[in-house]
């Protein structure tokens, strides 16, 4: 235990100085990993601050991952690692999990096989915590060996369901009980189940822009994707009123821009779902990973009349190996979903019971907190580059969250003409699930995931996306 006291020179609300003087006392390592926090009594006595201040500084800390709440003792500090340079992180890479030459810049021929992919969907496959995992499951099956021979409960392990709904509350914002969630085995079961909660089916709204890879999913059960412009300050509803839209699918942690929803938007939304019986699918598929600021709380935190479906998985902040993932859905269909347990096909019971033990023990928060610190460093790593080496020729968003980063690329070819000029050099880069959709006079989005990548093959990849887009960006300045 130690004293915490805040400077007299503080700026902004007393809970956003309280919050980042323990951040930077945590930053420094002038706390140092594992230390516990004072009590909230505690802390009120030695600093006359009052309840709700401590708590909300407490919320934000747990929020991003600077402390783990361990159940009936408290909180305490999980140390970051040093954010490095693009130089350290190059070395880290090549040294430490590429066992690799550190010479990022040799030549790789073009083939399938050395195919540098920029994939939307990987993760990092060195930072899984293999002994905390191999712990959890060992202590699953020796706590559940009387039980374990039996089917479980299709709705999914309560246990997990409890520590899910702890999580959800504390880190996303998700107000919810154990009995609303279904642990599912990937969006694609998910929205199998969402579709069969509905009598028929519904036209459902998609961003523009979106790179969701589920319109495909919805489409094979008989929904209708209305692709809607979504913009940051304005949503058309009378746009969704023209197309009679029953359902919004809606990612609004981590938009193609990286750009989080806007509030207003947020709110038109719900009103919107509120005056026309209609339902909001809120895909929070990597809203862990937020790289500047506050992480943002989901929409369903929002939603005061049960008409937000959350989806959460663990594939993008575990791995997608597992194939688990959980919907949290509203009161008003868990009486209809009573009725159709006959369809539930919950993942591995052993699985589940050890991800239950792996966050009731706090490895899943210290997980958080260091896989969000990788990726950030690859995230600076590929706009360092990306910046080096195209300068004004394309325009970075999503430089705020997630795990890939948007494009706009100052040229006039189009962005399936971008993406083929890529494969031909060797590497695959990604545009817009509807980017037919665009406006002729709009610049191309192209979309590169980072999260699969070390940064060798993150250099080498824009090197030749360099040389394979040169032509482009040379016809254009010549016409001009």
């Amino acid at each position: 235990m130690f004293d915490i006291m805040l400077p007299q020179d503080g700026q902004g609300p007393l809970y956003m100085q309280l919050y980042r003087h323990i951040r930077a006392l945590i930053q420094n390592n002038d706390i140092t990993d594992g230390t516990k926090l004072p009590s909230i009594r505690s802390l009120r006595q030695q600093s006359s601050l009052s309840k709700t201040t401590i708590e909300t500084a407490y919320h934000l800390l747990l929020e991003e991952g600077y402390v783990l709440s361990k159940p009936r003792s408290g909180l305490y500090v999980v140390n970051p690692q040093s954010i490095q340079t693009l130089e350290d992180l190059r070395d880290h890479n090549s040294t430490t999990l590429t066992h690799r030459s550190p010479t990022c810049n040799e030549p790789a021929p073009t083939s399938t096989n050395n195919m540098v992919d920029f994939d939307l969907l990987a993760v990092d496959g060195h930072s899984f915590p293999l002994s905390a995992w191999r712990s959890v499951l060992t202590d699953a099956l020796s706590l559940s060996g009387g039980t374990i021979h039996q089917y479980g409960d299709p709705k999914g392990e309560y246990d997990l369901r409890v520590q899910l709904t702890h999580y959800l509350k504390n880190s996303r914002g998700v107000s919810c009980s154990p009995e609303q969630i279904v642990i599912g085995s990937g969006i694609s079961y998910s929205i199998h189940i969402l579709t069969q909660l509905f009598s028929s089916p519904m036209n459902v709204a998609f961003e523009q822009d979106g790179i969701a890879q589920v319109g495909d999913l919805f489409t094979q059960h008989g929904w209708n994707i209305v692709p809607v412009p979504l913009h940051d300050h304005q949503l058309s509803i009378s746009e969704l009123e023209d197309q009679n839209i029953q359902a919004i699918y809606v990612t609004p942690s981590q938009r193609p821009t990286g750009h989080p929803l806007p509030y207003n938007i947020r709110m038109e939304m719900l009103h919107f779902a509120y005056h026309h019986h209609a339902y909001i699918i809120e895909d929070d598929y990597d809203g862990e990973f937020r790289y500047t600021g506050r992480t943002i709380p989901s929409l369903q935190g929002l939603d005061h009349k049960g008409v937000v479906i959350y989806t959460g998985t663990f594939s993008k902040a575990f791995t997608p190996a597992l194939r688990m993932n959980y919907v949290v859905l509203p009161l008003s269909l868990l009486e209809k979903l009573q009725t159709m347990e006959h369809i539930l096909s919950s993942p591995s019971r052993i699985d589940q019971l050890a991800m239950s033990l792996f966050i009731e023990r706090g490895h899943w928060y210290r997980h958080i907190r260091r896989i969000r610190h990788v990726y950030r460093k690859k995230h600076a790593s590929l706009t360092q580059l990306l910046a080096l080496h195209f300068s004004d020729h394309i325009h970075i968003q999503g430089d705020h969250a997630g795990l890939h980063i948007e494009l706009t690329v100052n040229t006039s070819y189009s962005a399936s003409q971008l993406i083929e000029l890529a494969l031909s050099e060797g590497v695959r880069v990604y545009g817009s699930q509807y980017a037919g959709l665009h406006s002729s006079k709009s610049l191309p989005r192209i979309y590169m995931g980072f999260g699969g990548m070390d940064v060798c093959d993150m250099e080498r990849g824009i090197l030749q996306l360099k040389k394979a887009w040169s032509h482009a960006f040379t016809t254009d300045t010549a016409s001009s």
